[in-house]
């Protein structure tokens, strides 16, 4: 089994001596520890087989293929590049704090990541990259009155944000790994407790993906308080939200216990 996060370059022999861990990796690519942990959690670099204690480590030849991939000296940092806020989000955008708000909140733009401040609200972030595209794409979403769908969000106070920031870093995840233990793993992950039970009665294949279920994302706030506050944005909330997900864990379980069936072990193989 390659564990989750992990991936091989392609007929590449990887060994001891051709693996660097993440403070070096993100030194030769020119980039910050938040800049390499983005660049890894968007799959933009791969990382390869863990070192003792289970430590990430990288390859140079992903790292060599990273920055053949990433043109200009520059261009791997603005591909990483985050707005963190309404304010500096809009700012990237080109309009006011309430438009970009109200983009966010209907679901027009999609967090990448957030914090949660002294005050233990939310930030979200952005890639500016992508709000620079949107612009570019959707040039009359940045002008005149709000269209029909939005002011019927904004009225019953809707925000997509956190359930799209959920659908974004569930999708990064499963692209991370074909092991069907650990993206069943992942659509566990993002339920409510009482709804995995339901889902996966057995107690012996819920310790299995308790086992593998995925670490906060970068960012994840340390502080009990904040915790609090970022743990919710984990799960799942409205019922056809949870459901969809419950849809695709029922999907996993299946092809992990038709799997399990032909190999006469339960675990990941």
């Amino acid at each position: 089994m390659v564990p989750m996060g992990t991936a091989l370059c392609a007929g590449v022999g990887v060994d001891a001596q051709e693996l660097v861990g993440g403070v070096q990796a993100a030194g030769e690519l020119g980039l910050s520890r938040s800049e390499f942990a983005r660049a890894v959690q968007l799959g933009i670099v791969r990382a390869g087989p863990p070192g003792a204690g289970g430590s990430a480590r990288y390859a140079r030849a992903e790292l060599d293929r990273v920055r053949a991939d990433g043109g200009p000296p520059d261009a791997l940092r603005d591909r990483l590049e985050t707005a963190a806020g309404a304010e500096a989000a809009a700012a990237v955008l080109g309009v006011g704090p309430s438009r970009f708000t109200r983009l966010a909140r209907c679901g027009h733009l999609v967090p990448v990541g957030y914090r949660i401040n002294r005050y233990r609200a939310v930030v979200w972030l952005y890639l500016a990259a992508e709000l620079r595209e949107f612009a570019a794409r959707e040039p009359g979403m940045l002008r005149g009155a709000a269209p029909a769908a939005d002011r019927e969000l904004m009225e019953a106070r809707a925000d997509l944000r956190p359930r799209r920031w959920r659908g974004r870093h569930v999708g990064l995840l499963l692209r991370r790994t074909a092991d069907p233990w650990e993206r069943a793993a992942v659509l566990a992950s993002v339920l409510p407790e009482d709804e995995v039970r339901e889902a996966v009665p057995d107690p012996a294949e819920r310790t299995v993906l308790t086992a593998l279920a995925p670490p906060p994302p970068y960012g994840h706030p340390q502080a009990p308080a904040a915790v609090a506050v970022a743990a919710a944005l984990l799960k799942a909330g409205p019922r056809d939200e949870i459901d969809w997900y419950r849809c695709g864990l029922g999907s996993a379980m299946a092809e992990v216990r038709g799997q399990s069936n032909s190999t006469g072990e339960r675990g990941p193989t």
